[in-house]
């Protein structure tokens, strides 16, 4: 039997038709997607379900799609499916994540020329018969500075563009590479200097918890007077409430908004400041952009129904049937002890090292790097796969080198990742035992056991005795339990690592305190 597509939202007929063409029974319902009650009732029919961002994939729909194998969304954005539940019933969840980007890069350099200009208001008085030559003195941007701060796909784009409009661009990004840098022609920054120099900021990160707030009030008082914002990416990168604030003191020229920290945003503050243009999430709407987003989820997910190909899966590498039961247990330790890593850098990746030892040499080790990237990468870049992390790697111009090598020291098998910054270096090892579960074994060369849980604290500290009892009675006095409490040091006295698996997350206030123990060198919280 044929396997049967639900489209929930409008996608193309080119599309309907790559799916019937591949022998995929299709039904087009555009509007069911809002209709949650309806959706719930047609789910259980249905092996794939093809959405944009109307229809709501949660919990509840998951638990009531029996058959569904594969959710593909025909865009980035991924909010609006709960990717764990889906996992959990081991659904593959598949988006487009490179169909828009030239489509959003426009319109961010199309906001900004407005901001510039004061197009909108400008067009307003006119219509209403003004003629108001005067009123609208605008700015050009010819030789101003552009802050970029993400440049990966669509910032580079946006870069470029810019470039060819003759402005000086600078960027922040902690992926982008120097020799990256000069290719695109941008000079790399830290971010404080983007506030310091820039005419116009915009923005073209993921939402995470490191981007979230990134202008804020702190920021906005770091910038030059008559800085202009624009903002094409993800609300809740700017503090809507500290935006305001400086656009009626003027500090802030301008503001450029595509997104909004609630959608849709019918009613907001910022809406009545005529120096703020505002368009309702428009970054993709074009029709060149929405054909091939539809396009290709429709080609993804017709090829992992017909033939078990998997391409830009947010939740499953590229593997075979074959190979599957195997590799499983070694991709999540590769993805946790990236994310391990991916978690405690803040400094810019040059290059990483992954070494494979003993069997898992001879597994596919493309799979195994995929996921070691897309772990290291999540943490400042939010939804990276397994398929994009090796792409946007090479974009930003980090070195990976995979080495191979027979059994050595005390574990028969072992992945260890060295990430490599232009501060320092760090490595993390791990194995799997014969529970199938990933687990450390070695840290900055200290060897410590243990496995991985969904919070952990990781502290380096100067090998103290009182260290432990101190951090443990901190944290109980908190009302957080440990569940695990492990150490490793180099030598006596000397430098230790300690891994604290606590019931929940460690507020930032107790995480301070943490820091205050003596001979802390640094707190950091970690999650899996």
């Amino acid at each position: 039997m044929a396997p049967r597509v639900l489209i929930s939202d409008k996608l193309s007929a080119a599309a309907v038709q790559i799916f019937k063409d591949r022998g995929v029974e299709v039904d087009y319902q555009p509007d069911l997607g809002k209709d949650k009650e309806a959706l719930l009732a047609a789910i259980p029919n249905y092996d794939g379900l093809a959405i944009r961002s109307a229809s709501k994939v949660t919990p509840k729909i998951i638990e009531a799609a029996k058959r569904l194998k594969v959710v593909g969304r025909a865009g980035i954005g991924v909010d609006n499916v709960d990717i764990p539940a889906a996992t959990a019933r081991g659904i593959v969840v598949m988006n487009t994540p490179f169909g828009n980007a030239i489509t959003t890069a426009e319109h961010a350099i199309s906001m900004m020329m407005a901001l510039a200009r004061q197009i909108p208001e400008a067009n307003a008085s006119t219509h209403a018969g003004k003629w108001e030559k005067n009123r609208f003195m605008g700015v050009e941007l010819y030789n101003k500075t552009l802050g970029v701060v993400g440049c990966g796909n669509i910032g580079s784009i946006v870069a470029d563009r810019a470039l060819g409009l003759k402005m000086k661009v600078i960027a922040f990004d902690p992926f982008l590479s120097p020799e990256r840098a000069v290719e695109i022609g941008v000079e790399k920054v830290e971010l404080d200097e983007i506030f310091k120099r820039a005419d116009f900021i915009t923005l073209h990160t993921p939402l995470t918890d490191k981007t979230r707030n990134i202008i804020d009030a702190a920021s906005l008082a770091k910038c030059k007077k008559g800085v202009r914002i624009i903002n094409c990416a993800r609300g809740g990168l700017v503090n809507e409430d500290a935006l305001y604030d400086a656009l009626i003191s003027k500090h802030v020229a301008g503001a450029a908004l595509d997104v909004f920290e609630v959608e849709p945003a019918e009613k907001h503050k910022l809406f009545n400041l005529e120096n703020v243009v505002a368009t309702p999430h428009l970054g993709a709407s074009t029709g060149e952009a929405q054909e091939n987003v539809a396009l290709q989820v429709a080609e993804q997910m017709s090829d992992y129904l017909i033939k078990g190909a998997v391409t830009n899966a947010l939740n499953m590498p590229s593997i075979s049937a074959e190979e599957a039961p195997r590799l499983r247990p070694f991709v999540a330790l590769a993805e946790k002890l990236g994310s391990f890593a991916g978690q405690l850098t803040d400094s810019t990746i040059t290059g990483i090292v992954i070494e494979y030892a003993g069997d898992v040499g001879e597994m596919n080790t493309k799979a195994l790097t995929s996921a070691a990237l897309a772990g290291i990468l999540q943490p400042q870049m939010g939804t990276i796969n397994m398929v994009s992390a090796p792409v946007v790697a090479k974009e930003r111009g980090i070195k990976v080198d995979e080495v191979k090598q027979t059994k050595r020291g005390a574990y028969e098998t072992y992945i260890r990742i060295t990430v490599k910054t232009d501060k320092y270096e760090r490595a993390v090892a791990g194995t799997v035992f014969g529970d199938g579960k990933p687990r450390i074994i070695q840290i900055k060369g200290i060897e410590l056991e243990c496995n991985f849980g969904p919070h952990m604290l990781y502290v380096t500290n100067n090998d103290k005795p009182g260290f432990v009892g101190k951090v443990g009675t901190l944290l109980g006095n908190a009302g957080i339990n440990m569940g695990t409490f492990h150490l490793g040091r180099l030598e006596q006295g000397g430098d230790a690592i300690s891994i604290i698996e606590t019931d929940g997350e460690v507020p930032a206030n107790v995480m301070a305190e943490v820091q205050k123990v003596p001979n802390v060198v640094q707190v950091k919280q970690l999650k899996f």
